[in-house]
């Protein structure tokens, strides 16, 4: 059941969105959102303070995920009622949440393709910042979330230099299955759910991440997320199912692997292996097809920035999402344009943002309101965003986009 709210009751109304649009001419300031994940030890390095790890109880779990310009829930046993979504602030307050925001004035937020097609916001971003490796899952497909009321999540990673001074415990993914690897192998691997470790990651294939670098993975691909932190742009849904039993000695309970099956096949284990991708999972080119270098995006250093895209491709032939990173040298500004809103964390540096504070805090405690976060709206994303370094180092920004914004960006 979903406790208290984290911004408490919040009241708005459609002429105080428009204020806010109006005052801050569609660069919309949002407070850091966090979540917590049950099943997992926090890397303690997204910046919020040691103290507030357990913020929301030791019951809950340690704080290791930052979710940007979300509206989209968290699927969390025992949640807070707005765990998950992002909130609009001005000054010292948090208004309302971007989700009701963009409920009242949703072409002005988000364009008038993506409110036609899909009436909200579709996509969000977060870091996850793990001591040691996930559990080996995957996020189901539309088809199948449907079954159960959700939606499907593909999902995308890109690992930021600047929070990957260090690399944890296992800074290694497992992706997809080995070659060879028969539908009665993962079977039998459900079987021996509660002798201990499984065994399912003897099936796969580990891959050593490079911070700088990133992937993009499709719905029912099978992935085991390693310990660096990742920035990840993904469908606005929180499905999910965990196949491997065990992870460094923690058991993970039957239910995190069937939270999002029908009920009447939460011990079918023959539905449970064929909700994989067969193909894609034993793919024997399974890197080409879905590791992402960074691309420039034309020689602009000598102006005094470089723009690059850090997620691209498309799922099952859909643009979903997108994501580039921006470098802004000292003492340097720059008016960027886009295609479409996008939401905007900075992980490097100080300046401004159309003229707004843009400030990279060295810690966050749980509750602070911040300057490194934004939602930019597709009026003012396609007009230009100017952005000032007034630092000594680079001031680097990410930022994430929703589906079919970016035509132009690089295939896989």
């Amino acid at each position: 059941m979903a406790k208290k709210k984290v911004g408490g009751e919040v009241k708005i109304s459609p002429a105080k969105v428009k204020e806010v649009l109006d005052k801050t001419g569609g660069v919309v300031r949002l407070a850091p959102t966090w979540v917590p994940r049950s099943f997992l030890m926090p890397g303690r390095r997204i910046k919020l303070a040691p103290q507030d790890i357990y913020a929301l109880g030791a019951h809950r779990g340690g704080i290791d995920e930052r979710w940007f310009a979300s509206t989209t829930p968290a699927a969390n046993e025992n949640r807070l009622e707005d765990e998950g979504y992002s909130y609009v602030v001005s000054g010292n307050k948090r208004l309302f949440t971007l989700k009701d925001a963009i409920e009242l004035e949703g072409e002005r937020f988000v364009g008038a393709e993506i409110w036609s097609k899909y009436k909200r916001w579709p996509v969000y971003s977060k870091f996850f910042d793990n001591m040691g490796p996930i559990p080996h899952h995957m996020h189901q497909s539309n088809e199948q979330a449907a079954k159960v009321g959700q939606q499907g999540k593909p999902e995308s990673y890109y690992f930021p230099p600047q929070l990957n001074s260090i690399g944890n415990n296992f800074p290694y993914t497992f992706f997809g299955l080995e070659p060879g690897t028969t539908k009665e192998d993962i079977r039998r691997c459900l079987e021996r759910w509660n002798e201990g470790d499984n065994g399912i990651l003897n099936f796969s294939k580990a891959y050593r991440l490079q911070p700088g670098t990133g992937w993009l993975v499709p719905p029912c691909v099978l992935h085991a997320p390693g310990s660096l932190v990742t920035y990840e742009p993904q469908w606005g849904s929180d499905v999910f199912a965990m196949y491997q039993s065990m992870v460094e000695g923690r058991a993970v309970p039957w239910n995190l692997l069937v939270k999002d099956m029908p009920k009447g096949k939460h011990k079918d284990l023959d539905f449970i292996v064929e909700q994989l991708d067969w193909e894609a999972n034993v793919n024997p080119h399974f890197k080409k097809s879905h590791y992402l270098e960074p691309v420039n995006i034309g020689d602009t250093g000598k102006e005094g920035y470089q723009d690059r895209w850090i997620v691209y491709g498309k799922v099952n032939g859909e643009q979903l999402f997108t994501a580039k990173e921006l470098t802004v040298a000292a003492g340097a500004k720059v008016t960027i344009k886009d295609k479409g809103a996008y939401g905007l964390v900075s992980v490097q540096g100080m300046g401004a943002i159309n003229g707004q504070p843009l400030n990279t805090p060295a810690m966050i405690r749980y509750g602070e309101l911040t300057e490194d976060e934004y939602f930019v709206t597709a009026d003012a994303a396609k007009a230009g965003v100017t952005f000032e370094n007034k630092g000594v180092e680079p001031l680097v920004t990410l930022r994430y986009f929703g589906p079919e914004v970016n035509p132009d960006a690089p295939s896989l």
